[in-house]
């Protein structure tokens, strides 16, 4: 089996590709590299290019015309961005998705699974959110996942095409065998300044203290990234069992089930670090939420997945990777 992956190159659609090749699956990588890194796709078949490049899709079927299905992950991600530069997130998100879907009617590809996001939703006064919660994006990034997922589900309604959209929040760690993982020295979630409070050799600031969770400190949903790869592969091996002309789209969270807190958080890496880092408390910034977490249990009946690695493994691939890249892939 082929498939075709846009932001193959990226952190998580390479470590999607080395999951299909451990599966059994050859992956097909388009990417622009504009973030991502031509050395996640050694090895691999890879097209440098934009996926509103018609000729360039043409092309890419031509020359795999076995390809039978898509996994989409070629998007801008960072949210203070998208709220900087609005046009661009919209034109490099909906606009350019706009015309890879019509490239793909065009060579007859008629099944796409989109790599999406729980920033979507509106969370519950339990801060869960489960697929049919009510949609609340945000900032323009996750309004750009809501428009294309509603976009995405009006073309399939009336062209030959089924999409599958797999939401989730924040993935961590690095694919085990170190093949891939992330690009960036200080990524901006707690787990990045983490990490830069370690280097640094300073205290980590628990922002907010009082929020209506275990322990008073912010909640998000951890998941380990080749978790999330894993769940990708079994769309693609169950595509045709969970999508037909009758529900030609539909959304899937993945998610961990029970979130993870900051205190949580540190003191997972704590565990794996050989230095603790120290913590200090601090007020809530502006803009600040208590944060939610996914109910998957529509993953685990559709896909047969749930989540197996532990954040305390995704914090420990995440150093390992970290510390074998430092001054060769990760930037600043």
């Amino acid at each position: 089996m082929k498939i075709l992956i846009s932001g193959g190159a990226g952190y998580i659609g390479s470590t999607i590709a080395s999951a299909c090749l451990d599966a059994g699956i050859t992956p097909v990588i388009l990417d622009s590299l504009v973030t991502g890194r031509r050395e996640f796709a050694d090895g691999r078949t890879f097209y440098e290019g934009d996926i509103a490049d018609g000729a360039l899709v043409d092309r890419i079927f031509a020359e795999h015309p076995e390809i039978e299905a898509v996994v989409h992950c070629a998007a801008l991600i960072v949210v203070p961005d998208s709220v900087a530069d609005p046009v661009g997130y919209y034109r490099a998100n909906v606009a350019k998705s706009l015309d890879f879907v019509s490239h793909l009617l065009r060579n007859g590809c008629g099944r796409m699974i989109f790599s999406s996001s729980a920033a979507i939703y509106q969370a519950a006064p339990d801060l869960t959110v489960r697929e049919d919660s009510g949609i609340d994006a945000q900032s323009p990034y996750a309004r750009t996942k809501a428009f294309c997922e509603a976009m995405f589900a009006d073309i399939a309604a009336t062209q030959p095409i089924r999409v599958l959209s797999l939401r989730y929040f924040n993935p961590i760690g690095a694919d085990p065998q170190m093949r891939t993982g992330l690009q960036l020295r200080h990524p901006s979630h707690a787990l990045g300044k983490m990490l830069q409070a370690r280097e640094l050799g300073v205290p980590f600031q628990v922002t907010g203290t009082d929020w209506p969770t275990r322990d008073g400190s912010g909640i998000r949903d951890y998941i380990h990234v080749w978790d999330l790869a894993a769940a990708h592969v079994a769309a693609v091996q169950r595509f045709d069992e969970i999508l037909d002309d009758t529900t030609p789209a539909l959304a899937i969270n993945l998610g961990t089930g029970t979130g993870t807190t900051v205190r949580e958080l540190i003191e997972a890496f704590n565990e794996v670090v050989e230095t603790p880092i120290e913590t200090v408390d601090a007020p809530t910034r502006p803009g600040d939420v208590a944060g939610a977490y996914t109910v998957s249990d529509r993953a685990a009946r559709l896909l047969g997945w749930q989540a197996r690695l532990s954040v305390t493994e995704g914090i420990r691939h995440s150093l390992e990777w970290a510390d074998q890249h430092r001054g060769k892939i990760l930037g600043d």
